[in-house]
C-alpha cells in the first residue's frame, strides 16, 4: 500500500505539472507575443499536452479517484475557450455550382528548388488544382514564371517584389479584380497581399497572408543538433513578428468596407496569439465544416494546422476540405461559401 501511495503522489505531481503547462498553452492566445514572446512556444505544444492530460483522466478514472477532475475540468474549460484541434463531423454537404470556392495553398514555388524528388511536381500540382477547380486561389511562395499557364484565372494579382527578396504571393481569380496591393510588413521576407474581387454584383476583399516563418526545419536530427537556446530564440523572435504582422493586418483591414475572406500560411497554430488576433470575430472554415485533425503541415510526424481560411459572418460556410497531396511541404485547403441574402 505504501509503495502504491508514493506512486500515486508522483503521478499527481506530474499531473499538476502537465495540467499547468496545458493551462499556459491555452492562455498563449490571449498573451501578446510581441510583448511576452517567451511563453508563446507552449501554444505549439497544446495538442500533445491535451493528449497527455487525457491519459491522466483515464488513469485516475481507472483508479476511481477524484484526481481525474483536475485534467477533466481543464480540458472542458480549454475546449470552450480555445476550441479543439480535432473535429468530428458527419456533415455531407457539398458545394453547389454557384457557391464561391476558395483555395489556400503554400506551393513552395512549385518545387523550383528541388526539395521533392519528383521532376513532375508542377504538372501534378496543376492537374490537381484543375480537378478541384476553385474560383479563387491564394498562393503563398508562388512562382512568377508559371502565371501565364493558369488560363482559367484571367485575373491575377502576382506582384514581384524586389525589396528584401520577399517571398512571392499570388491571388488568382475567375472574377474581376478591381483593386490590389501588398501589406509590406517591415523587416520581414514574408508579406501579405490583398485583392478586391467583384462577385455576384458585390465587392469582396480577399487577403492572402504569409506570416513570419519559424526557421525551424521539421527534422529531428536538425533539432537535436541545435542548442536548445538557439531554437527557442528563433521561435520567440518569429512569434513576436507574427503578432506585430497580425496587428499590421488589423490596422489595414480596419479601413476596408467590404466583406472579407482571409487565406494564408500563418506559420503557427490556432492556439497562437497571432491567429486569435487575425481571426477576431471571423469564422474559421475548418471549425465550421472540417473533419479530423485538419493538418496542413507535418512536423516530426504530427499534423499541425497552420494554413487557414477565415471569413466574415456574412458568409455561410458550405464546405471545408483538407487535401493530403504530396506536392509541397504544405497541404492545400479549400472552402466554399454562400453570401447571406
Amino acid at each position: 500500500m505504501k509503495k502504491s501511495s508514493w506512486f500515486h503522489k508522483i503521478v499527481l505531481l506530474l499531473n499538476i505539472l502537465f495540467a499547468s503547462l496545458l493551462l499556459l498553452g491555452i492562455m498563449v492566445g490571449f498573451i501578446p507575443s510581441d510583448r511576452f514572446p517567451y511563453v508563446s512556444p507552449w501554444g505549439l505544444a497544446v495538442p500533445a499536452l491535451v493528449f497527455i492530460n487525457v491519459l491522466f483522466v483515464i488513469y485516475w478514472g481507472l483508479q476511481r479517484k477524484k484526481n481525474f477532475l483536475l485534467s477533466a475540468l481543464l480540458l472542458i474549460v480549454g475546449y470552450f475557450i480555445s476550441g479543439t484541434f480535432v473535429k468530428f463531423s458527419l456533415s455531407d454537404e457539398t458545394a453547389e455550382k454557384d457557391d464561391l470556392r476558395v483555395m489556400s495553398y503554400n506551393i513552395r514555388s512549385f518545387n523550383s528548388w528541388g526539395n521533392i524528388d519528383d521532376p513532375n511536381v508542377y504538372e501534378k500540382t496543376f492537374d490537381f488544382i484543375a480537378q478541384q477547380d476553385p474560383d479563387i486561389i491564394c498562393f503563398q511562395e508562388a512562382n512568377y514564371l508559371k502565371r501565364e499557364e493558369f488560363k482559367r484565372y484571367p485575373y491575377q494579382h502576382l506582384k514581384y517584389i524586389n525589396a528584401h527578396d520577399r517571398v512571392l504571393l499570388g491571388i488568382f481569380s475567375k472574377y474581376p479584380i478591381v483593386n490590389e496591393g501588398t501589406l509590406d510588413w517591415p523587416n520581414s521576407y514574408n508579406n501579405g497581399a490583398f485583392a478586391d474581387i467583384v462577385y455576384q454584383g458585390d465587392t469582396l476583399r480577399i487577403y492572402n497572408l504569409h506570416m513570419e516563418s519559424l526557421n525551424v526545419r521539421p527534422k529531428a536530427d536538425s533539432l537535436l543538433g541545435s542548442p536548445y537556446e538557439n531554437v527557442y530564440k528563433r521561435l520567440t523572435k518569429a512569434f513576436r513578428k507574427q503578432t506585430s504582422q497580425a496587428r499590421f493586418y488589423l490596422n489595414h483591414r480596419g479601413k476596408v468596407p467590404y466583406k472579407t475572406i482571409v487565406c494564408g500560411d500563418f506559420n503557427n497554430n490556432q492556439f497562437s496569439n497571432s491567429y486569435r488576433l487575425v481571426k477576431g470575430d471571423m469564422v474559421d472554415t475548418f471549425e465550421e465544416k472540417g473533419a479530423g485533425f485538419g493538418g496542413t503541415y507535418d512536423f516530426l510526424g504530427f499534423p499541425f494546422r497552420i494554413d487557414f481560411i477565415l471569413a466574415d459572418p456574412e458568409f455561410n460556410v458550405q464546405t471545408h476540405t483538407n487535401y493530403t497531396v504530396p506536392y509541397s511541404d504544405h497541404f492545400p485547403v479549400m472552402a466554399s461559401f454562400r453570401l447571406h441574402k
